[in-house]
């Protein structure tokens, strides 16, 4: 039995103890398919990890703080009724070329059978600030600072959107679960987004859509007016990026809120927190707005700072009723970094 060269690579680059994980990720994305490690050496990685501390739960399950050979990675632990979303997100992160600087990275994915039940788990890059909600509900940030967020945010989802074409090429991929929630703050406060486990893949060749056999839905309260009234079409992979350019609107609506401006801030608060529930109703959220077509209310005092006026006019269009007038990615991503360029912003 002649060994596979490749598997023998990867079993030396695993012994190689003093590969960080950075360097592990950049050798295959470089060297292989761009598409993330080997399953054999996600594995290895993944048996390797100690747990530390429990630092979050979500509907899914659970998120960890691990070590791995002295370096933190996160570890979402997926409840075995939700392998529909493990499966997913694993599968969406090795889209080839998905990597990118405001999309998290991801590490690797394992299935633990330990008889009698399945553990299964998501590892990726650990950002100790946690997500924007828990960022934005801690600190204020000065002008500079929301801009590069939002610049970041932008330009993760242009990159999500967007297709490359060729070998070593990506599909079009559409979130549908974008939230400050699903946002996470890096050290040098830019962002990354997470949680694909709702994500849809555009393949232009077929024109056909893959849509996860999943039985979870977005969050409701980000739900776009099309998907609250079910208007929206599902035929076509353009109604999908426009649903999450208006769920970008909100978060822009959060994080705008926290901008501390010669002292002046508001506190933080979810969407809609003043006209539905705590954990609104798909009914709540319809009412208001698809019949009474109510938004997120954008201060006055907004106009008195350039960046943030810019942010409450990129808002109003990502939240219009229609969704073929909202705005790219793309678009809102060059119109933010025009307001970094402007304002002389080292990012």
């Amino acid at each position: 039995h002649k060994q596979d060269p490749e598997e023998h690579l990867d079993d030396q680059m695993l012994m190689s103890t003093d590969k960080c994980l950075k360097d592990l990720i950049g050798d295959m994305s470089t060297s292989g398919s761009g598409s993330g490690l080997p399953l054999l050496v996600q594995r290895t990685i993944a048996r390797t990890i100690v747990l530390q501390e429990s630092i979050g739960k979500g509907r899914f399950g659970e998120v960890w703080r691990g070590k791995w050979r002295g370096e933190d990675v996160a570890v979402k632990i997926f409840s075995s009724r939700d392998e529909r979303s493990w499966f997913r997100e694993a599968e969406i992160y090795q889209t080839i070329m998905l990597r990118h600087e405001n999309i998290l990275g991801f590490i690797a994915a394992d299935n633990k059978d330990s008889g009698s039940w399945t553990q299964l788990w998501l590892v990726s890059e650990y950002h100790e600030h946690g997500s924007l909600y828990d960022y934005l509900n801690r600190y204020t940030v000065p002008v500079e600072g929301m801009v590069v967020l939002a610049l970041s945010v932008a330009s993760g989802l242009a990159h999500l959107h967007m297709e490359i074409i060729g070998t070593q090429g990506k599909p079009a991929i559409a979130h549908r679960d974008l939230k400050s929630k699903n946002v996470l703050v890096k050290k040098n406060g830019t962002a990354a987004i997470a949680d694909l486990g709702l994500a849809v893949k555009h393949d232009s060749t077929t024109n056909t859509i893959d849509i996860p056999s999943n039985h979870r839905v977005g969050t409701k309260r980000y739900m776009a007016p099309e998907l609250l009234d079910e208007t929206i079409n599902t035929q076509s992979f353009e109604s999908f990026k426009r649903a999450d350019i208006y769920s970008l609107g909100l978060v822009f609506w959060e994080l705008a809120r926290r901008c501390s401006v010669r002292g002046l801030h508001e506190d933080f608060q979810l969407p809609y927190y003043d006209l539905v529930p705590s954990d609104p109703t798909i009914d709540d959220m319809r009412k208001v707005v698809c019949e009474q077509k109510l938004r997120p209310n954008v201060p006055n005092q907004w106009q008195s700072c350039e960046a943030l006026r810019v942010m409450g006019k990129l808002m109003r269009e990502c939240w219009y009723v229609n969704p073929s007038a909202r705005l790219t990615a793309l678009r809102v991503k060059k119109t933010v970094s025009q307001l970094s360029a402007t304002k002389e912003i080292k990012i």
